[in-house]
């Protein structure tokens, strides 16, 4: 049963579309229509900057402060322990504090200007056009629709044109 119903609905509705006439409409209003698109346009910005530079202080003990600092060493570890077995150890262990004292380190020395540039998106709006709407009409009869063709009021157009029945 339902298949006899839905094939008789598609044969009236098909009979109908044969039976629709093409004829000439007259246009009689045309609508240009925008739509709003972004769009990320990239720059390039740069700017200068200033970058440390760095460079080594100090370039190790001398042997005047080595020599000291075993000498007052000696003295401390002969004072310490009273035997020269001490004064030997203390020799060394000025002669190694002193030079670590006075090893090099990095600092900054200076600055030097160095450009750098990075890539920034600007978004911008536009309005493009995206289509037409129109009116149209034919013996007393008139219509609508949009399209991509840019039509004139008084232009023709070619439209279908069918009678049903209620």
């Amino acid at each position: 049963m339902k298949t006899l119903f839905f094939s008789t609905i598609v044969a009236v509705v098909a009979a109908s579309a044969v039976n629709a006439e093409v004829v000439r409409a007259r246009i009689t209003y045309v609508e240009p229509r925008y739509e709003t698109v972004y769009q990320n346009n990239p720059t390039t910005q740069c700017y200068d900057v200033e970058v440390p530079v760095y460079g080594n202080t100090g370039g190790g003990a001398n042997g005047g402060d080595v020599l000291s600092g075993m000498i007052l060493g000696a003295l401390i570890g002969k004072g310490i322990t009273g035997k020269d077995n001490g004064a030997a150890a203390g020799a060394v262990m000025g002669g190694v504090i002193a030079a670590d004292n006075n090893s090099s380190r990095q600092v900054i020395t200076g600055y030097r200007i160095e450009r750098q540039c990075k890539q920034v998106n600007s978004r911008s709006q536009t309005q493009q056009l995206k289509n037409y709407f129109i009116r149209f009409e034919w013996n007393g009869l008139s219509g609508t629709a949009y399209t991509y063709n840019n039509y004139r009021v008084g232009d023709g157009i070619d439209a279908n044109a069918n009678l049903n029945a209620n």
